[in-house]
């Protein structure tokens, strides 16, 4: 079992598709199912009326919209994807609309459908750049005041354009353009799933053979032959639990199961040792 509960009904992709091939009509460019989900490409101009069906339809019935993400591929005239990710509560099903633009070309705000699309379509707007027309308020929401740039775009770069730095002289903070103290350079972290392909100080300890039960990198061969190899030690002369010992060389032997020690007479009165000691102290 996957989880305890699916993370959506996959089964229903084919219906889903061909319902929305009906519904839609031309506004639809092309819908295909990948990875168990269904991606609707749509037209920028009928984005609005198709998002309407898709939630008022029955069949299809997406209330509600979960995200709004943003795609960048430089290399096409209509670099940006606008992708609309929409759930369904009553067919548990989950559909992503993809519309197409560029840096010009503004695509219709949904908020008129779904309130809670200002603040996302925001976030694309300030990551990427993409213009939303009919927005009540289009404004940056993740980045600072004056930001310069898009800072998922593609061509953005990793250092971006402006830096900020409390200022002694004029008693505030101010912007400045990035001044690097050397070369960019990247750095051979470790990855924690893969692992670096030298070895470290201290991890040849990991190429000995652990003791017996502990885990060990050799494999069950070679951890066969090390422990025969181990060095033999010499067997106790007498178990450590005193109802486990059967020999002793000590005359106080009573751990042997016997009434008393063996090896001396017992003295007539218990309270003098046999001797010329006299009385005990």
């Amino acid at each position: 079992m996957r989880a305890p509960a699916p993370a959506w009904a996959a089964d229903l992709n084919d219906e889903t598709i061909a319902l929305a091939e009906a519904t839609l009509g031309p506004a639809l460019v092309h819908a295909v199912a990948l990875v168990g989900e269904v991606q609707l490409f749509v037209q920028r101009d009928g984005l609005v009326p198709a998002l309407i069906a898709l939630r008022d339809t029955p069949g299809l019935e997406y209330q509600q919209l979960m995200e709004i993400a943003g795609v960048d591929y430089p290399e096409r005239a209509e670099r940006f994807d606008v992708v609309y990710n929409l759930l369904s509560l009553t067919r548990n099903h989950r559909v992503q609309v993809h519309v197409h633009t560029d840096e010009e070309q503004p695509i219709p705000s949904v908020t008129g459908i779904w309130p809670v699309a200002g603040w996302l379509e925001r976030e694309v707007y300030d990551l990427y750049g993409v213009l939303f027309s009919g927005n009540p308020d289009l404004r940056r929401i993740l980045t600072d005041y004056g930001f310069r740039g898009h800072p998922l775009r593609k061509d953005f770069p990793m250092t971006g354009y402006t830096e900020l730095r409390y200022s002694e002289e004029e008693k505030r903070v101010v912007y400045q353009p990035v001044s690097l103290a050397q070369d960019f350079r990247t750095f051979d972290f470790m990855s924690p799933w893969e692992g670096a392909e030298y070895v470290l100080p201290g991890d040849e300890k990991g190429s000995l053979p652990q003791a017996k039960g502990a885990y060990t990198p050799l494999t069950a061969d070679q951890a066969q032959k090390a422990g025969a190899a181990e060095t033999r030690t010499a067997e106790p002369r007498a178990g450590s639990e005193s109802y486990a010992k059967t020999t002793a060389d000590s005359t106080v032997d009573t751990g042997s199961g016997g009434p008393e020690s063996r090896g001396a007479p017992k003295p007539a009165n218990p309270d003098v040792t046999p001797g010329s000691g006299g009385q005990n102290q």
